[in-house]
């Protein structure tokens, strides 16, 4: 069976100019090159027009299976991997991958209520998922590490959703480092995201 892989994009900014965007793609050529039969879904989130929920939406949710959210929510259930690239904004995750989450949050699809608690409904099976993520400063160690909201909540809602096997891979400093420098972070991501995409 054919495996799918859902790469969520959550930046506005095109792929020449988004550090983000530039080592996602470089992750996907490595991967799509060693994996030639995985079928690979983009879904860019700002072209999709994702929108905050509100009653509207809220109201729709529990309609049926006809609505948007559902159908977010089906799509997100039905791969094996997921490749989740978001810059770091303001110590967080951009509001538009936060809606989105909201939509795939879906009762019955995602995760359900039991009586001993939620439980999540995507361990049916094998799947993990990376986060993709450049930021401004350093926050995956030193003392900045306990700011970091996004990486934390990327992990926290995938494994309430069941998915555990949950890799990360940044490029920091960009707002710091400067000319050499920053040309080797950037080339020493480049190097992670294939050696990632090689065991993915």
């Amino acid at each position: 069976m054919t495996q799918k892989l859902l790469y969520v994009k959550a930046n506005p900014k095109n792929d020449s100019d988004s550090h983000t965007s530039t080592l996602a793609n470089v992750f996907l050529k490595e991967y799509q090159q060693r994996n030639s039969n995985c079928e690979i879904i983009t879904l860019d989130l700002y072209k999709e027009g994702i929108e905050p929920l509100d009653a509207d939406i809220l109201t729709k949710m529990f309609s049926g299976e006809g609505n948007k959210a559902y159908q977010y929510a089906q799509q997100f259930a039905s791969v094996d991997k997921y490749v989740i690239a978001a810059p770091m904004w303001n110590l967080s995750i951009p509001a538009i991958l936060k809606s989105y989450i909201d939509y795939v949050s879906y009762v019955g699809v995602s995760f359900k209520y039991t009586e001993a608690g939620p439980i999540g409904l995507l361990s049916d099976k094998p799947r993990k998922a990376i986060h993709i993520s450049s930021r401004g400063g350093m926050y995956s160690q030193g003392p900045a590490k306990e700011f970091d909201l996004s990486d934390k909540y990327i992990r926290t809602i995938l494994g309430f959703f069941g998915i555990n096997e949950v890799e990360s891979l940044f490029l920091e400093l960009t707002n710091v480092l400067q000319g050499d420098a920053l040309k080797q972070a950037i080339d020493n991501s480049h190097e992670a995201a294939r050696s990632l995409a090689a065991q993915f």
